[in-house]
């Protein structure tokens, strides 16, 4: 089902199905900021990365020497969510924990997702609770989308990103052919703040950072001054992806944690990035987005 929030300024739509961020409608420029989810090159708008963010290897994982298997991105983007609060400028969807998603995820959890509505953009909340009688293991993260171009007349290389501090930042390397981490990481900023954006960039999949002194990062045209930015201030990781074939989007992502590295074999407990929640504690992230 959708719900929509609106003010004066900006119209957002959200869905049960995933919990999804469907739309970032600007009224002032009667244009779309949010990936509109054609399905030709992406279904998807924001879907929420949970339990494990990109893939764990082969499809299998281990908790307590049992094997599960869990699709990339894991087992919450395809779920219908239930909504349990909404008001003018709020609203909160939740996914629980059942009999099916024990078979491939063995943790009782609560994971709710929230969207406040700004003045100009949106406050996104992830919260995980335990409700387990024992310590529970998770990695989670947003995949959000955007319009890239924005107009009509513009290609994808026109824009650009800025972060708002200069950077030194490495990248960690993704095998393109597997989608696991080499263990290998590239100095990709030298005293730089911008990333002008090519296919090229996505050849090898994802651009993964994990040491960015940078907490806001935005996207921007060198045509006009519209832009989008994201503050994801907390999250240890954050990607940049689109299709490397082409597609008019391009995703900022933050994470708590990332895709298993190609040698790993262990226990979820010792995956890299991995989080442990203790019986009846309660995580809590946020992202925030604002257009201009």
């Amino acid at each position: 089902m959708n719900y929509i929030l609106e003010n004066e300024n900006i119209k957002l739509s959200t869905n049960t199905n995933g919990g999804e961020l469907t739309s970032i409608f600007s009224k002032e420029d009667s244009l779309e900021f949010l990936w509109n989810g054609n399905s030709d090159y992406w279904k998807y708008h924001s879907p929420i990365l949970f339990p494990i963010v990109g893939k764990v290897k082969d499809g299998k994982y281990l908790v307590d020497g049992n094997t599960y298997e869990l699709p990339q991105h894991g087992l919450a983007r395809t779920r219908e969510f239930n909504m349990i609060e909404k008001t003018d400028d709020y609203i909160e969807f939740e996914l629980l924990w059942s009999e099916d998603t024990l078979k491939i995820y063995p943790f009782k959890f609560s994971l709710r997702l929230s969207y406040k509505l700004l003045e100009n953009g949106v406050k996104v909340g992830y919260k995980v609770i335990n409700l387990d009688n024992k310590e529970i293991y998770f990695s989670i993260g947003g995949h959000p989308a955007f319009m890239c171009p924005l107009m009509n007349e513009e290609n994808f290389e026109d824009y650009y990103f800025e972060f708002n501090k200069i950077e030194n930042a490495n990248i960690m390397k993704l095998n393109s052919n597997t989608g696991y981490f080499s263990g290998i990481t590239d100095q990709y900023f030298h005293n730089e703040s911008i990333v002008n954006l090519s296919l090229d960039l996505f050849k090898d999949d994802a651009l993964v950072f994990s040491d960015l002194e940078s907490n806001l990062i935005s996207l921007k045209s060198k045509n006009h001054n519209k832009s989008l930015s994201m503050d994801f201030s907390g999250f240890p990781y954050l990607a940049l992806w689109t299709k490397a074939t082409g597609a008019p989007f391009i995703c900022i992502e933050p994470w708590y944690g990332h895709a298993d590295y190609h040698d790993f074999n262990g226990e979820l407990k010792d995956k890299s990035g991995i989080e442990k929640l203790e019986v009846g504690k309660t995580f809590t992230a946020y992202y925030s987005l604002f257009i201009e």
